[in-house]
């Protein structure tokens, strides 16, 4: 029988190009995975909270004030933290002042100047053990954040590794989300940015800003970053640990009335004799303001025209007495008077002296043309007064120019410590203005109100107003000169040159011009009719009243208009 061959199976071979496509193809699903996984994948790396905080030395500590990371930094010094003197007045605003000339560190009180000298052991109020709340290193100043907690409504949480301290100081609403779930921070809104933080469940974080896809959140320890916003809940508001701003219990002397002040111009001890005659004809006024006291000396001294039979007469028409102190002697530096203790002590000393002695009933402060420099001194001047002023049973009130190019005046701060602040809503166009213009238009006079209202309580705002305008001149060059005119001299004047005169309703006055041979003359009116239009706003705002510049200006016109809208 015959042997059956087996046929052997031939192999099946594929084509090299096969091959080679299907690895390429292979070889892309690969790389394309890879890329996916690349792309997709959150990143795992870390930040270095050292570096996020921009921290060089492990004595120094971030400051997170509210929510935002301070250029400041903070030292820690035997186991305490201390913060900057500039971060302090410079952010949290309180009332901390280095008196250059007695080497210390000052704070003012309703009732009291405390004193510190630095890198000396201090017990501090509520404090039960002494410690040193100021320090000095490398001619830079720094305060314990211990010793602002006594004194000022901060709330602080201090952390380690890195060390950090988030500080609370204004209060308000805010956003806050919970994390739902186990979450990361991250330095920026994206998956491959480098974690900050880790977030547990539950965890509240200060909602900052919502992007598409992520929340800039802030964490209780400080760290600002980005969350994904899946990973959050809906946000809520928070309500504030504390109602209303803070402050320490400033007492004021503040009527209950309207105040109707009228601003005396005295330039000698004879002058006072003229009070009967200069206020014959006044209605409403309850409070006088001679111009007795200026600052003639760099270390504090002051002349004096207070009349104690000045002020008995005054008091008989029921009439209060302000004896205003000026800076107005161009020899006296009021930055090198103002910045030394022992100067602003005398100042006080003898004004006090000056209104015991003739029976005052306040103290009006008219430092005008106060520089940048000069205002930190200026308003540590006006603490130091309003101490005194409170023991004494003195009005303190205080002349300000409109806020406008003036904020460094610190309008906040003097609304807490004195008990007025007047807006001198006038001197819009002065002399030596390179224009013509109103000495106090409406729309000047409100703004003045209302940045002023941004800053102080309604109850102590007084509002300045003007009983005189400018005459002014403008030559063919176009250069202006100007000269002062009470009411009657202004109106006098124009009914003698036949000058035309209408009401114009952009500034609410009475506007006149002419044409002379020595150029154009231009007159805004100070009238009845302005003066309305300005007590009107007074009664608008709600303002605690209005003073006058200056007796001798007005006509006995005015003072029914005024007290119109005083009731």
């Amino acid at each position: 029988m015959a042997k059956r061959r087996k046929r052997r199976r031939r192999r099946r071979s594929f084509p090299p190009a096969l091959i080679a496509l299907f690895l390429i193809v292979i070889v892309g699903a690969a790389g394309l995975i890879t890329t996916y996984v690349k792309k997709y994948t959150p990143s795992d790396i870390r930040m270095d909270l050292a570096d996020y905080y921009k921290l060089e030395s492990p004595e120094e500590v971030a400051l997170i004030f509210q929510d935002t990371l301070s250029e400041y930094r903070g030292r820690l010094i035997e186991d305490m933290i201390y913060l900057p003197y500039q971060a302090v007045t410079g952010v949290l605003g309180g009332r901390f002042y280095w008196d250059q000339e007695t080497q210390s560190m000052l704070y003012t009180t309703p009732d009291s100047v405390i004193e510190i000298q630095p890198d000396m052991e201090f017990q501090a109020q509520g404090q039960e053990q002494s410690f040193v709340p100021v320090r000095k290193l490398d001619e830079s100043l720094y305060i314990a954040l211990d010793f602002l907690e006594n004194y000022m409504q901060i709330e602080s949480r201090v952390y380690e590794k890195p060390a950090r301290v988030v500080i609370t100081y204004e209060w308000q609403k805010i956003q806050t989300v919970e994390a739902d779930r186990d979450t990361v921070v991250r330095y920026q809104g994206g998956i491959k940015s480098p974690i900050l933080s880790d977030v547990k469940a539950g965890d509240s974080m200060e909602l900052l800003e919502e992007l598409e896809n992520w929340s800039r959140v802030l964490t209780k320890d400080g760290i600002d970053g980005y969350v994904k916003k899946e990973d959050l809940k809906a946000s809520k508001t928070a309500e504030p640990k504390y109602q209303g701003a803070y402050e320490e219990n400033f007492t004021s002397l503040t009527r209950d009335y309207k105040i109707n002040l009228a601003w005396h111009q005295v330039t000698s001890e004879a002058a006072n004799g003229a009070f009967e005659q200069t206020v014959k004809d006044l209605q409403g006024v309850n409070v006088i303001s001679p111009t007795w006291f200026s600052v003639t000396g760099t270390e504090g001294t002051i002349s004096s025209l207070a009349s104690a039979e000045y002020v008995e007469k005054a008091h008989k028409k029921g009439m209060e007495v302000w004896g205003l102190i000026d800076n107005f002697d161009k020899n006296v530096s009021t930055l090198e008077t103002l910045s030394k203790r022992s100067a602003r002590t005398h100042i006080i000393e003898m004004l006090l002296s000056e209104a015991k002695r003739v029976g005052m009933d306040g103290i009006n402060l008219d430092f005008e043309a106060l520089t940048e420099e000069e205002a930190p001194h200026f308003i540590q001047f006006v603490r130091e007064l309003s101490v005194m002023c409170r023991a004494n049973n003195l009005v303190l009130s205080v002349d300000n120019p409109v806020p406008q190019y003036t904020s460094f005046y610190n309008r906040k701060e003097q609304g807490i410590v004195a008990d007025y602040v007047i807006i001198m809503g006038y001197d819009e166009h002065t002399v030596g203005a390179e224009t013509a213009g109103s000495v106090a238009s409406l729309p000047f006079v409100e703004a003045g109100i209302v940045q002023t209202l941004k800053e102080v309580p309604k109850e102590k705002v007084i509002n300045g107003v003007p009983f005189y305008t400018r005459l002014w001149t403008e030559n063919n060059n176009g250069a202006v000169t100007s000269e002062v005119f009470g009411m009657d001299q202004a109106e006098k004047y124009v009914q003698e040159k036949g000058m035309e005169v209408y009401w114009n309703k952009d500034v609410s006055q009475n506007y006149g011009e002419l044409a002379t041979s020595e150029g154009t003359q231009k007159i805004w009116l100070e009238d009845e009719k302005s003066l309305e239009a300005k007590m009107k706003l007074i009664q608008q705002y709600e303002l605690a009243g209005v003073a006058e510049w200056k007796l001798g200006f007005e006509r006995a016109d005015v003072w029914p208009v005024i007290s119109k809208y005083l009731q």
